[in-house]
């Protein structure tokens, strides 16, 4: 049974940082890791995503603040998050996706995120 468990959530001024962790238990690691967000009233939108090899992608709007790593022998995917805003206020939710497709085959509970002063 597959299981993703997040870490790392909170409440943080703008401007700050956060770093997010997911680890995966039950599941190959041929899996692409990455984190989505979902923002009240909102679609969930994809954050980033990295490769078994370390290719990775990113959402325009956090590009240059936002790193995704992934650590294949733990099976753990990070998300370090720099110059925090307002509008990344969001759950944010670990996922797995196979490499042929799309959409995420496995999700976790999501964690909260929370920029405000």
């Amino acid at each position: 049974q597959v299981q993703l468990v997040e870490s790392g959530g909170g409440l943080v001024q703008p401007g700050g940082s956060l770093r997010l962790s997911c680890a995966a238990s039950g599941a190959s690691s041929r899996y692409v890791m990455g984190w989505y967000r979902q923002a009240p009233g909102k679609q969930r939108e994809l954050v980033a995503g990295i490769t078994r090899g370390g290719s990775v992608n990113y959402a325009d709007s956090v590009k240059g603040r936002f790193t995704i790593s992934r650590d294949n022998a733990n099976k753990t995917v990070y998300l370090q998050m720099n110059s925090l805003k307002p509008e990344d206020t969001a759950e944010y939710f670990c996922t797995l996706t196979l490499p042929s497709t799309r959409t995420p085959a496995y999700w976790g509970q999501g964690t909260q995120v929370t920029v405000s002063s």
